[in-house]
């Protein structure tokens, strides 16, 4: 089957930006881009709509963004506890999905994560904090981690330790993932402060835009009112030496 042209009308991971066009599967364009509002059929008369519309697509996608960091800001790093049903050995009885994970946060932070936003990496099959990656928008990203456990108890315990509450061989398995979950907060600590010093930037820059188009439009008025009072001067002399002559 013939690839689907399309044309993004915003940041699409691993694909492309707002106003690319890119070939993709039939299935992943009509199941996914096109009812998501993420993309448009690269016709001719989108791709027109698209130029006439991108300018506001693109103040809006921005918009979106910015809401998006403040968010981030607001669950980044955090530790969620979920409690699962385990044995001894610390192997889960059930399993953790997505939902399970925004049910926590929002329980654990009052913030609403949509159950799209998470990505699940891997298959949580034993008690310990595991990283977890939530795109809160196409271009911020945050990590958190959950602190799987059988009792809230055992979860307090887990986060004071970094070792799941097992016993045996398996009672390492959180311990092993401490480092790498350390790492992975610190490297989306970083990624954090470096989107917010960019939006500072941008606004720092719109802010001198603003000022200068202000000092510029003042000059202008200056100037106008300076022409204004010299054609009027001028009128006046005019005037008088014409009273003089007569």
């Amino acid at each position: 089957m013939s690839a689907t042209q399309v044309i993004l009308l915003e940041h699409v991971e691993n694909l492309g930006e707002i106003g690319d066009v890119v070939s993709v599967k039939p299935g992943y364009a009509r199941n996914y881009l096109l009812p998501q509002r993420k993309a448009l059929r690269a016709s001719k008369e989108n791709v027109a709509y698209f130029e006439a519309q991108k300018k506001h697509l693109t103040a809006e996608n921005e918009k979106r963004r910015k809401e998006a960091q403040k968010l981030a800001e607001k669950i980044e790093g955090i530790k969620v506890p979920l409690i699962r049903q385990a044995s001894e050995a610390g192997q889960l009885y059930g399993s953790v999905n997505a939902r399970d994970i925004a049910d926590a946060i929002l329980a654990e932070t009052k913030v609403t994560i949509q159950r799209n936003m998470v990505r699940l990496n891997q298959n949580f099959k034993a008690l310990g904090l595991f990283p977890v990656d939530i795109m809160v928008h196409p271009e911020v990203k945050v990590t958190i981690v959950i602190n799987i456990a059988r009792s809230a108890e055992e979860a307090k315990t887990q986060e004071k330790t970094g070792q799941a509450m097992v016993a045996g061989e398996d009672g390492q398995i959180a311990a092993e993932n401490d480092e790498a979950v350390n790492e992975m907060l610190d490297e989306a600590g970083k990624e954090a402060r470096k989107a917010r010093k960019e939006e500072e930037a941008e606004d720092q820059a719109e802010e001198s835009a603003r000022t200068e188009k202000a000092k510029e439009r003042a000059e202008a008025k200056k100037a106008r009112k300076e022409k204004q009072a010299e054609s009027e001067t001028s009128t006046e002399e005019s005037g008088q030496e014409e009273t003089e002559e007569e």
